[in-house]
């Protein structure tokens, strides 16, 4: 079993060229922005959501747990954001030659089902995790790049990696290492934009590969 290093470095938002406030502000605005709008999403039929879901299985596991890498895990992730997910991917804001076609004819009642049933599964841990990368990857999390300006991921996705799903942070515990890897080069190259504020694209930015791999270990470590 991998066991999590400890003795991390002191936690920090990261800086960026215009210093630790323009983190911090840019954080206080997406949580006040997170709970303005988790008001306004409703409750899904998780029963209703797995029949829909019947199409996804193929992908992401009928539980939600993929069995492949570079397909993501959805068990456990919190309902509104797999709900923004799939609405950004219906009405072009996040594009993805699968997962487009896929989400083009769903319903906001079909995504709120969808995004229930998701939420409502529980996550399996991931077991092949080389250590020493992800030892690596832990100080990156939880201290950041001073240097580079990298912030630390646990200003957003919490020690434990479970996001918080008032301020619209994703659950990041558990995801497999591939798909983390190509989703933060995917923010880095601008790929993928519809990150609140462009936080995710000036943090990964910022980001080596060898950061990115090293980060995506240590959160595919997380229980």
């Amino acid at each position: 079993m991998f066991e999590q290093p400890q003795n991390f470095p002191p936690f920090t938002f990261g800086y960026t060229d215009n210093g630790f406030m323009k983190n911090a502000t840019i954080l206080a605005a997406a949580i006040a922005l997170g709970i303005a709008s988790s008001t306004a999403i409703a409750a899904g039929d998780p029963v209703r959501g797995q029949a829909a879901a019947a199409t996804c299985i193929a992908c992401h596991g009928a539980d939600g747990n993929s069995v492949v890498p570079m397909w993501p895990s959805l068990a456990g992730q919190h309902a509104a954001y797999i709900a923004e997910q799939l609405t950004d991917f219906r009405d072009g804001r996040r594009h993805e030659p699968t997962m487009t076609p896929m989400a083009v004819g769903l319903t906001d009642e079909q995504i709120l089902d969808i995004a229930a049933f998701y939420a409502s599964q529980t996550p399996r841990p991931i077991t092949n995790i080389n250590a020493e990368l992800a030892a690596e990857g832990a100080r990156i999390y939880r201290g950041g790049n001073l240097e580079s300006g990298v912030a630390a991921c646990i200003a957003c996705h919490g020690p434990s990696g479970l996001g918080n799903p008032v301020a619209d942070f994703p659950r990041v515990a558990g995801q497999h290492a591939q798909y983390s890897a190509k989703t933060l080069k995917d923010f880095r190259s601008g790929e993928r934009s519809n990150d609140m504020a462009g936080m995710m694209r000036d943090i990964a930015r910022r980001m080596t590969d060898e950061e990115i791999a090293a980060v995506a270990e240590y959160m595919a470590s997380l229980p």
